[in-house]
This record gives structure tokens, C-alpha cells and sequence, in this order.
């Protein structure tokens, strides 16, 4: 989607385009993710607040905290260059690669028990249907 840079957007439009709740919105915004300006009780989300938030999205499902994320966004609002904001997005990474590993590891092994498992409780069914 190419977006104009002076492009404003409502809760309801983010909230579509992204498939999320606008509680979900409104939540990242309490938690510092998203700054939208006022117009009385309306929010007008800025074409910065819509990169934040599928970042943030992106963030989420990658299985970054909100912690994490923000402090990404405040590396990159600190920083004249996004090269500390890479680093930190690098280490953060990597970190995550290595947890969903030992996760599939610890997946692996458990998928193994319960084959051998109910192998076992398949021949004590089979040796009782004999008897």
C-alpha cells in the first residue's frame, strides 16, 4: 500500500487494514506504541503511527514483548541513524532463533514420548484383546 506522507487515518481504518480490535489500538497506544493526535474525542493516526503499529504487529507475532519493541522505537527516536535501532532488532533476533529452537528441541522430544507411549498402550490393548 503506498501511503502519502501526509496521509492521516482513523482507529476504525488501521483497525481494518491490519485485521485488529480497536481496543487492541487503543491498548498500544496506552502502552506508548502509538502517539495519534486529538481532535476532541477522535484519534488521527499519523502515517508514523501506522508504520508503529505493523511494526508492532510484526513485533507480536515474531514473539517480541512489548518491552522490547519499545525499546526499538525508542533506540530509533534517540538515535539520528537506525544503526543502533539494527543492532538492538539483530540481538533481539537472534535471541528469539535461539529460544524457538530449544522450544522445537523440547517439541521434538515430547512428540517422541507420547509415540512411544501410546505404542506401548496400543500392545497392552492388542495383548489384552488376545487373553
Amino acid at each position: 500500500m503506498n501511503v502519502a506522507a501526509d496521509r492521516t487515518f482513523s482507529i476504525s481504518e488501521l483497525a481494518q487494514e491490519f485485521d485488529v480490535t480497536t481496543r487492541a489500538i487503543r491498548f498500544y497506544e496506552a502502552e506508548g506504541l502509538l502517539s495519534p493526535a486529538r481532535e476532541g474525542q477522535r484519534r488521527i493516526y499519523t502515517r508514523r503511527d501506522r508504520v508503529r503499529l505493523m511494526l508492532t504487529l510484526r513485533g507480536k507475532r515474531i514473539g517480541l514483548s512489548l518491552q522490547e519493541i519499545r525499546e526499538l522505537f525508542e533506540l530509533y527516536d534517540a538515535a539520528n541513524t537506525d544503526e543502533p535501532q539494527l543492532k538492538k532488532f539483530i540481538d533481539l533476533l537472534s535471541s528469539r532463533e535461539q529460544q524457538l529452537k530449544r522450544q522445537m528441541q523440547d517439541l521434538q522430544l515430547v512428540l517422541k514420548e507420547i509415540g512411544q507411549v501410546r505404542g506401548q498402550c496400543e500392545e497392552w490393548l492388542h495383548t489384552r484383546s488376545k487373553g
